[in-house]
């Protein structure tokens, strides 16, 4: 059994594509560039917002440190108003995250999603489930650089043997892997088994029932 799991959100907890998608259509859409479509942009996220609104510009646009600026401020108050338009939680997630904090687990969430949208969020679809929720903060390495990482094992004073990271990427498993964590990879999510497997999960699960064994084993 593993006492701590720390899980990634988007892709893992809850299915937030298509607000994602909205809202950085919504930038490209001021400025004029082409529009990606929701399937596009299962590979365009997971880096954190920044590196996702690189990912839309025109290759005919030059990034500029005030574009960086300009549209993550554009992003984030278009997501902020809409992210729970379409945004859920993935089947079976809610009770399975209840069923473990039942038997005893302290669960957490790592997310490249800004701190100040990863808490709410979470929160909202998941009330008083985790013992803590990290995201992205300013001018600190975000996943797979495991700053974060060190940062909430140690606020829940977990230690690597018994703590379990799961995500649906290979930002995930690579994130497990530069923390010396076991990763385990979902299918539910945005990626593929084969990008999993090529990262080097350990582990990898097709349900959330499949998951909750894994951990209470």
């Amino acid at each position: 059994m593993y006492q701590n799991v720390i899980f990634d959100l988007d892709g893992t907890l809850l299915n937030t594509l298509e607000d994602l998608a909205d809202a950085v259509n919504w930038v490209c859409i001021q400025h004029n560039w082409p529009v990606h479509t929701v399937e596009e942009y299962k590979y365009f996220v997971g880096n954190g917002a920044p590196k996702l609104l690189e990912r839309v510009v025109p290759p005919s646009v030059k990034i500029t440190d005030e574009l960086r600026r300009g549209t993550l401020a554009e992003f984030t108050e278009r997501y902020n108003a809409h992210r729970s338009d379409r945004t859920t939680a993935y089947p079976g997630m809610v009770e399975t995250m209840l069923r473990l904090r039942e038997a005893g687990v302290t669960l957490a969430v790592l997310s490249n999603k800004p701190h100040e949208a990863a808490g709410p969020v979470v929160e909202r679809y998941y009330p008083g489930v985790f013992a803590a929720i990290q995201g992205a903060l300013p001018d600190v390495p975000v996943k797979p650089d495991p700053t974060l990482l060190y940062k909430l094992m140690g606020e829940l004073r977990a230690v690597p043997k018994d703590t379990l990271f799961v995500g649906d990427s290979n930002v995930d498993i690579c994130t497990a892997k530069n923390g010396g964590l076991t990763g385990c990879g979902v299918l539910w999510g945005f990626r593929t088994r084969q990008e999993l497997e090529s990262e080097g999960a350990d582990y990898i699960v097709e349900t959330p029932e499949e998951l909750r064994g894994l951990i209470l084993a």
